[in-house]
C-alpha cells in the first residue's frame, strides 16, 4: 500500500466517522490515488489533479469532472496538513450546470423485462436470484439502492414484515413495511443466502459471500436495461434510481384514482421514502404527464363542486 493510499484510507475513515457517506467521492478518490500511483507521484500536484479531473475520456458535459474536482479538493486540503508539497486545485476550474431530466417511469412489464435480462446475464442460479430479488425489492419499496445493498439480515423484522432502514441519507432511519408476497420472497432468498455461509451480515451477497458492490450491480442493471430494450428510443436512459421515482409515481396515481386525499397522505409517502420534507416528494408530481393530469383533474373537480 502506498503512502497516498494509506492517507486516503485515513481521510475517508475520518469523514465517514463524522457521518458523511462519501460513496461517489470514495470511488473517485480511489481512482485518483490509483492514477497518482500509476504515474509515480508521491504527492498531489496541481498538474496531476487537473489531468485526472479533465480526463479527455470523460464526457465534458457530464457532472463527473465537477464531482472529481470537489472530491480531490477535499482530499488535498486534508493532505496539505501532512505533506507541504501538496497543491490544492482552486475551486471553479470546472463548471457544471445540472439539468434535471424527467426520470423513466418503469411499468410492471418494464421491471419484469429487466429482471429477466438480469437473470439471463449469469449462469449462476444464486447470483440470478440475488439480482432478481434486489431489483424487485427496489421496485416495490422505493428504497434507495444504497439502503438495499447495506441492508443487514438483522435489520429485517421477519415476523412482522418490516424492513428497518438505518444510517441512510441524512442519517435518518425509518421503518418500511412490506407486503406478504415481498416478505415471502425475501425469506426464500435468505434461506439460499444462509446456506452459503456468507462472510458479511448484509442480506444481499455475491457469489464470493461478500456484500454486493454497487459498481457491479449498477453495471449489471445497466446491461440488463439495454438487453431488455426497456426505454429504447427514450430521451432518458433508465437508471436504478428511477425505480424509486416509479414507486412514488405509482403510489400517487393509485391514490388519485381511488379518490383519496393525496395532500393529506403525502407526508406518509415522504416518511416511507425517507425524504426530509414533503416538498421533496412533491417533485414527483411533475415526473409524468399521467400523474400531472390526474392532479389537474382533481383540482378541476374540486373547483366545480364549490358553491
Amino acid at each position: 500500500m502506498s503512502a497516498l493510499q494509506a492517507a486516503l484510507d485515513d481521510y475517508l475513515g475520518l469523514r465517514r466517522a463524522l457521518g458523511h457517506k462519501l460513496d461517489d467521492a470514495g470511488r473517485q478518490l480511489a481512482r485518483f490515488v490509483a492514477y497518482l500511483d500509476d504515474i509515480g507521484a508521491e504527492s498531489i500536484s496541481l498538474e496531476a489533479a487537473l489531468a485526472f479531473v479533465l480526463d479527455p475520456a470523460l464526457d465534458p458535459a457530464s457532472s463527473t469532472p465537477a464531482r472529481r474536482l470537489t472530491a480531490v479538493r477535499g482530499f488535498a486540503r486534508n493532505q496539505a496538513g501532512r505533506d507541504a508539497r501538496t497543491e490544492i486545485p482552486p475551486a471553479g476550474l470546472v463548471s457544471y450546470r445540472q439539468v434535471r431530466r424527467d426520470p423513466h417511469i418503469f411499468s410492471d412489464e418494464d421491471v419484469l423485462a429487466v429482471i429477466a435480462a438480469a437473470r439471463a446475464s449469469t449462469p449462476f442460479v444464486f447470483r440470478a436470484d440475488t439480482l432478481a430479488t434486489l431489483i424487485s425489492l427496489l421496485a416495490v419499496t422505493g428504497m434507495r439502492v444504497g439502503e438495499a445493498l447495506r441492508l443487514r439480515v438483522s435489520e429485517v423484522d421477519w415476523d412482522d414484515a418490516v424492513i428497518q432502514v438505518r444510517h441512510s441519507k441524512f442519517d435518518k432511519g425509518r421503518d418500511v413495511p412490506v407486503s406478504a408476497s415481498t416478505s415471502d420472497a425475501l425469506t426464500a432468498y435468505r434461506r439460499q443466502r444462509d446456506r452459503r455461509r456468507p462472510q458479511t451480515a448484509c442480506l444481499f451477497v455475491s457469489l464470493a459471500g461478500t456484500a454486493v458492490a454497487y459498481s457491479h450491480f449498477q453495471t449489471t442493471f445497466h446491461n440488463a436495461v439495454l438487453a431488455s430494450g426497456v426505454g429504447s428510443g427514450s430521451a432518458t436512459s433508465p437508471r436504478i434510481h428511477h425505480l424509486r421515482h416509479s414507486f412514488a409515481v405509482r403510489t400517487l396515481l393509485g391514490w388519485y384514482r381511488s379518490g383519496l386525499d393525496v395532500e393529506a397522505l403525502l407526508p406518509r409517502l415522504s416518511t416511507y421514502l425517507g425524504h426530509q420534507e414533503p416538498r421533496f416528494t412533491y417533485r414527483y408530481l411533475s415526473a409524468t404527464p399521467e400523474l400531472l393530469g390526474e392532479a389537474v383533474r382533481r383540482l378541476e373537480t374540486q373547483t366545480m363542486v364549490r358553491p
